[in-house]
């Protein structure tokens, strides 16, 4: 009986050991992890709450908060004329961006999977200008949009007369588009991962079969490396949507609110004109415009994203 009362005991002190060794082990791991956590509830997941809030209250930085309902979301569908000039705005620039930087992106993979002496150096060459960010890279565009820039004196040695860029409501989205176009080492990269990814045994059997080097790229290439595609072109939609630097520093939203983007007109509401309800309900709407544009995308994607993993299993 001795014996029996003596392995039961033993039994629970090895019990509540292990407990705490377990309860050490995940206290332990919470106290790694509780500065993201920390930051993620104060500066993530908070401010996101709070927005959904403020968005239906009449809220000024001074002013107490007061509960509307709609009446923000009423205005800014039905009385406010810059939030639709906004929305154009961000759109056009959105159309003209991504499907150019898209295509170039595959371009440049397409010539930097080649074979050839320097390949590596040509890569890092083209990469680097979108390490180049920030401040910096806008005051340097800033000076070559100028009406005497390096942009309009290259134009004039062959004869051609630039206009101002920046401060023409014709060219100042154009310019600002443009500049993207050199910063689309991201996407290459992406790109040139997937075409490096590609069977060679697909090209050859398409050679065997007398395909063509365009029948190997649209028969081949494209499909193998349309998931790649698909996540430049969702990753893309999103980042211009929020664009808000270059319309912040270059132009100011100018001239006549030509370059006036969604992001930037938020912006103007939550800290020029301290109307943070206003500001909340603009910042949902887009996540929601946001969330449609993905939604789209991927039911698109099903019709034109090849997945090989899912091929075989069909």
């Amino acid at each position: 009986m001795s014996t029996t009362v003596a392995n039961a005991s033993a039994t629970t002190v090895e019990r509540r050991n292990k407990k705490r060794v377990r309860i050490k082990k995940h206290f332990i791991g919470w106290a790694f992890i509780s500065p993201w956590v920390i930051g993620f509830l104060v500066f993530t997941l908070f401010p996101f709450l709070a927005s959904f809030v403020l968005s239906f209250t009449d809220y000024e930085i001074a002013k107490p908060i007061e509960y509307t309902g709609l009446y923000n979301f009423r205005h800014m569908f039905l009385e406010d004329r810059k939030f639709w000039i906004s929305l154009q705005v961000s759109s056009y620039y959105a159309l003209m961006v991504v499907p150019l930087s898209t295509i170039l992106g595959i371009l440049t993979a397409l010539l930097l999977n080649q074979k050839v002496r320097g390949v590596p150096f040509f890569r890092t060459a083209f990469y680097i200008p979108s390490m180049v960010s920030g401040i910096g890279w806008l005051l340097l565009w800033t000076f070559l949009l100028q009406k005497e820039g390096a942009i309009n004196w290259a134009l004039a040695m062959i004869g051609i007369e630039g206009p101002a860029y920046l401060h023409s409501k014709t060219w100042a989205l154009p310019a600002l588009a443009l500049m993207e176009l050199f910063v689309v080492g991201s996407a290459m990269v992406i790109t040139l991962a997937a075409l490096q990814g590609v069977p060679q045994d697909l090209y050859d059997a398409c050679a065997i079969d007398g395909g063509g080097e365009g029948a190997k790229f649209w028969n081949i290439t494209i499909p193998q490396i349309s998931p790649a595609i698909f996540y430049n072109l969702v990753i893309s939609f999103i980042a211009t949507l929020q664009t808000f630097s270059k319309g912040y520093i270059m132009t100011e939203g100018g001239p006549r609110d030509s370059t006036l983007f969604y992001a930037l007109y938020l912006y103007r509401n939550g800290f020029l004109y301290n109307n943070m309800s206003y500001a909340s309900a603009l910042a949902w709407v887009l996540l929601i415009i946001i969330l449609a544009i993905t939604a789209l995308n991927f039911l698109g994607g099903r019709y034109w994203v090849f997945y090989e993993a899912e091929e075989r299993q069909g």
